[in-house]
């Protein structure tokens, strides 16, 4: 029998009329498998996979294929998304025996969870013949089975060992600038070829290497990259947002599917080009990414879903692409036209079937006619067939957005993204936080059973304490603080580094521990960028101490591939540059004005407290006085402090240049 009904993830929830007798990830379901001496298959994907729905309706949906699976095996189906430390386990089988991974994750176990054999997807005859053959192997080589599982388990326990740790000194962050430039792509943008992903936390680290070191060559990749995505095909030229990858080099044909994560990013990463440049361009995309995400991904409850599919009504892309008759139907002949040529729309197409997707390679002569051609063309794509959307709310994903919007907010001065901000915080800090301890995901306001892991209390620790920057309320401060306690008492390693996991959780065939930022933070990397910013508002040397051992454990895979290490770059070029803190008392205009000054600094090492003198729960306010009874702002290096100053001009000067004259 299918027991996916009472799942809370959509995922599993897209499963539970399977004839396949799928169970959740449990003891119950390898219990089952020992009683009947049968392997487990374990099949993970997630709810915006094109290939997943590809494979369930080729096999799952099969009762032919769910026969086969229902006589023979124990069928475990997991959500990627919801489950990262059982993906995070079987991902790295998977890359180790076949040299690549992706999802769907085809996964083949003993009772006690050990796989001896992984893939990714299979075509319903090659599935077929798949689950024919681990039958044969399970019934007549049982031996070398449960030998080459219990070599798998070893090899993964031996694969999570503590790295030497290396520190991320000024060599390293200079080897990683280089390394970047050798494998930039100098003509489309982004790094290496096709498929290509937004590399959100390696473009970080390169705008806080220009802010620090005035590398011109940085940034250059920055802007670069940042203008080919945004004017390609993987930007929604529309609604805005941000597709989850390119699969052609030029940016031109996305894969559909708009992750929150992918677009909390990328909105932080174009916002900071912005304060860096002034491009208008990346202010535009900022709008319209917060507007997305406001619109599109918000949940009733005040937080963000995960994710958009690629596919509408089982065809990919069905909502976005266009043909010049379309663009003419809805538009009329000549704007039609003129659209088609604006947003590079042929009758050969760009995508399938004749289609296009749509870019914007130069910015509209006449801005007034593109905004209505772009309303126009939005209301005609409303009635076209939807993506689906998965509705989870992911702590992590969350804690990202927060800093995202809580940072647009106060840099915009766009007080909705604050609100938005806030509003999620409070949902998740009501709702995730169970006895104290953090969970993973919710839907419609519901929690789930799945443990909070690291990355979920390093982004979430971050967006808080983006927030408690960006509106002064201790609470978010203090919120930070504890989910950062809980980390360095349930998932620290023991050698400067974490676990992905707490200590407590539940036991897999190896406790896993992934070091390397991919799309986004590694917990490791999520945590060390948390605990630095937190020491650096709270004046934490333990905590100072503990960002800087979790960069040195990431401090090999930096220097050999910092492709792979972008978060844990771009937090060490804070730990670099600072800690520069900017603390603000008062609370009238001139604080105000001397507070967007002080955010508007794009020195990685900044933090800004703002608020009445000795506000309580604020120690960077503590024993800052008004100044003649007036606002005041108050620089500090270091922990050494500049004389206190009342104007922007002095305050733009300390900040730029930087007082020698320093006070008690």
């Amino acid at each position: 029998m299918n027991r996916l009904g009472s799942a809370t993830s959509p995922y599993l929830l897209q499963h539970k009329d399977n004839p396949v007798a799928w169970q959740e990830w449990g003891e119950e379901a390898f219990a089952e498998a020992r009683r009947r001496d049968v392997p487990v298959l374990l099949s993970v994907g997630y709810a915006a996979c094109h290939w997943c729905h590809v494979m369930a309706h080729e096999s799952f949906e099969d009762p032919d294929v769910a026969a086969v699976l229902n006589s023979g095996f124990v069928s475990i189906k997991v959500d990627r998304e919801e489950r990262p430390d059982v993906d995070a386990v079987y991902m790295t089988a998977t890359t180790a025996m076949t040299g690549q991974g992706g999802w769907p994750m085809t996964c083949f176990l003993t009772p006690d969870g050990e796989p001896f054999f992984c893939g990714t997807y299979y075509p319903r005859a090659q599935f077929l013949q798949l689950l024919g053959a681990v039958r044969e192997a399970w019934t007549t080589r049982r031996d070398q089975v449960d030998a080459t599982g219990a070599n798998v388990a070893r090899a993964l326990g031996q694969m999570a060992r503590a790295a030497s740790p290396d520190a991320l000194d000024e060599d390293a962050l200079d080897g990683a600038v280089a390394a970047l430039s050798e494998d930039f792509d100098p003509v489309h943008g982004g790094f290496g070829g096709a498929p290509k992903f937004p590399p959100s936390p390696v473009l970080e680290f390169l705008l806080r290497h220009h802010a620090r070191t005035g590398d011109d060559d940085a940034l250059r990749m920055v802007e670069a990259t940042c203008e080919a995505m945004a004017r390609g095909g993987m930007y929604d030229q529309l609604a805005g947002g941000f597709a989850r990858y390119s699969v052609d080099a030029r940016w031109i044909v996305p894969h559909f599917e708009k992750m929150l994560y992918d677009n909390a990013q990328l909105l932080r990463v174009y916002l900071h080009l912005h304060r860096a440049t002034g491009s208008a361009l990346a202010e535009r995309v900022v709008r319209e990414t917060a507007d997305f995400l406001l619109r599109d991904l918000g949940t009733p409850q005040g937080a963000f879903a995960s994710s958009l599919d690629a596919d509408a009504a089982g065809v990919e892309g069905l909502t976005y692409v266009w043909k010049p008759a379309q663009l003419a139907e809805v538009l009329g002949p000549d704007d039609g036209a003129r659209a088609a040529e604006l947003l590079s729309v042929t009758d050969l197409g760009t995508f399938e079937r004749g289609s296009s997707t749509l870019q914007l390679r130069r910015e509209p002569e006449d801005r007034a006619w593109w905004a209505d051609v772009r309303e126009r063309l939005l209301t005609a794509r409303a009635e076209r067939p939807q993506p689906g959307r998965d509705d989870k709310v992911v702590t992590s994903w969350n804690g990202l957005t927060i800093a995202a919007l809580a940072e647009a907010g106060v840099l915009l001065q766009e007080p909705a993204y604050l609100d938005a901000a806030r509003a999620c915080a409070e949902f998740v800090l009501a709702t995730h936080l169970v006895d104290g301890r953090l969970r993973r995901a919710s839907r419609d306001g519901v929690v789930g059973a799945a443990a909070g892991v690291a990355d979920d209390h390093g982004n979430l620790a971050e967006g808080l304490l983006a927030l408690h920057q960006a509106t002064g309320e201790p609470r978010w401060l203090e919120a930070a603080g504890d989910l950062l306690e809980t980390a360095l008492t349930h998932f620290a390693d023991g050698a400067g580094g974490f676990f992905d996991v707490a200590d407590d959780a539940e036991r897999l065939v190896t406790r896993p521990k992934d070091p390397s930022d991919n799309v986004e933070p590694s917990g490791q990397s999520s945590l060390g960028g948390a605990l630095l910013t937190y020491s650096a508002l709270t004046g934490s040397s333990r905590h100072r101490e503990a960002a800087e051992s979790a960069l040195a454990a990431a401090g090999a895979i930096a220097r050999a591939a910092p492709r792979f290490a972008g978060w844990s770059l771009a937090v060490a070029e804070a730990a670099a540059a600072g800690p520069l803190q900017v603390a603000v008392v008062g609370d009238d205009d001139a604080a105000a004005e001397l507070a967007a000054l002080a955010r508007a600094s794009t020195s990685p090492g900044l933090v800004v407290a703002v608020g009445p003198p000795d506000a309580p729960g604020v120690p960077l306010l503590a024993d800052r006085p008004l100044v003649r009874g007036g606002a005041a702002a108050y620089v500090c290096r270091g922990f050494v402090c500049d004389l206190p100053v009342t104007t922007a001009p002095d305050l733009a000067a300390q900040l730029g240049t930087g007082s020698r004259e320093t006070a008690s």
